[in-house]
């Protein structure tokens, strides 16, 4: 089959889709991925074929995260990333899905990614790393953690779905029209969902139709990794390190944060992993060694210790990897994540990034150095070790498109 693969976002959405494309490969079908350019470090590395789509999402999120991490807010910045990509995203997707038999579409280019396989009468099936299907279970994870009734869980979906369908209406409407399509007045409904999330994270809900399916991370497949030579050095100095890092979140007071984060942690060794928001203006000592981008799967189990952003991803590595989180939520589905781990016990209340006080610090460094929490986090990480998500995922995909198989609906 020849495949085109879509999404729009970090980092942390198109690496998991880039490990999907590459066992789509390896099971002898033809993959083209189109995400953001300054993401595609590791399609190149897998040897996945792939265009970068209009658009830089480190600008993007810088934008985002200005306006505050509250659902007003993210609508406002999504308006306006869509009023400036969508064309240029639909010419792109419909020019790439030519000769193709399907589309796999998630990210903020999933409506796109419907939109061409309508006009192309090509079957699309959505990809994503965060529940978005609704449910009784738990509300949308764009809202804040809690407990509701499950019919109101049910509706946040719709609730939040909805609102950044209309976001996007207008623009998708308008490239619409420009393809020959009349407008689309509602949101999609029927198309099978591949979810690159581990069943023991989040156990699919009952209520959930049986072609969205929870695959397991989508994760590279084990492969011989050789850290640095100082990086090497580092980690035989002494035991595991804690691993610091908050990915491609920015627009934090990184001079007060880190320095908090690095004074609660000392004496024990760390390996800072800057990302966007780049290193403190702090003398750093011996204990504290600075890394660039380095690949989860090998580093993780490295490590005593996760404290990170609560993305999807990273979230997954660190429980894949058995060792217990500590979550600073900055924007999005992150405090559903943490809210996660914190009910697996692998992990203390999410951290803020305002209140950064030496006792609350030192109490979820204490909690999430327990013997008990560290079994509990070794015993996840034991049961996810058995899940193949992409192996699920490509026989999912097989099995939906084979043409014995009735093709999915839009």
């Amino acid at each position: 089959m020849r495949l085109l693969a879509l999404t729009y976002g970090t980092e942390g959405d198109t690496r998991p889709l880039v490990m999907l494309c590459h066992g789509l490969i390896a099971a002898g079908h033809d993959v083209m991925l189109l995400a953001d350019g300054g993401t595609l470090g590791s399609a190149k590395a897998m040897g996945v074929r792939h265009a970068a789509l209009e658009g830089d999402i480190h600008d993007e999120v810088v934008a985002l995260v200005s306006r505050g991490n509250g659902v007003a807010a993210a609508s406002t910045g999504l308006a306006r990333m869509a009023l400036q990509h969508v064309a240029g995203w639909m010419r792109q997707a419909d020019a790439a899905a030519e000769g193709c038999d399907a589309i796999l579409t998630g990210g903020l280019a999933a409506f796109v990614g419907m939109s061409v396989g309508e006009r192309r009468g090509l079957p699309v099936i959505g990809a994503g790393m965060i529940p978005l299907t609704p449910t009784r279970a738990f509300r949308s994870p764009f809202l804040p953690p809690g407990r509701s009734p499950g019919w109101l869980n049910r509706a946040s979906y719709g609730l939040v779905n909805g609102l950044i369908w209309r976001q996007f209406r207008g623009p998708i409407n308008a490239a619409r029209q420009h393809a020959g399509q009349p407008p689309r007045r509602s949101l999609w409904t029927g198309l099978p969902m591949l979810y690159g999330i581990s069943p023991q994270l989040l156990a699919p809900p009952l209520d959930w139709p049986a072609d969205h399916v929870v695959c397991g991370q989508w994760s590279a497949p084990a492969a011989p990794w050789q850290p640095s030579a100082e990086l090497q050095a580092f980690l035989d100095a002494g035991p595991p390190p804690v691993y610091l890092g908050f990915g491609s979140m920015t627009g934090f007071d990184r001079e007060r944060v880190l320095p908090a984060l690095l004074s609660a942690l000392a004496p024990r060794r760390v390996l800072l992993f800057p990302g966007w928001v780049g290193v403190p203006d702090m003398a750093l000592p011996d204990t504290v060694f600075v890394i660039g981008p380095t690949p989860h799967e090998a580093l993780l189990p490295r490590c005593a210790l996760a404290i990170h952003h609560g993305g999807s991803g990273t979230t997954h590595s660190a429980c894949r990897a058995g060792i217990p989180s500590m979550v600073m939520p900055f924007a999005a589905d992150q405090f559903f994540w943490a809210d996660r781990l914190q009910r697996l016990g692998v992990a203390p209340a999410p951290l803020s990034p305002k209140r950064l006080q030496p006792q609350a610090l030192a109490d979820a460094l204490a909690f999430a150095e327990q013997a008990a929490t560290r079994a509990r986090a070794a015993a996840l990480g034991a049961a996810m070790a058995n899940e193949d998500g992409v192996a699920c995922g490509v026989a999912a995909i097989e099995r939906w498109l084979s043409p014995t198989s009735p093709p999915p609906t839009q």
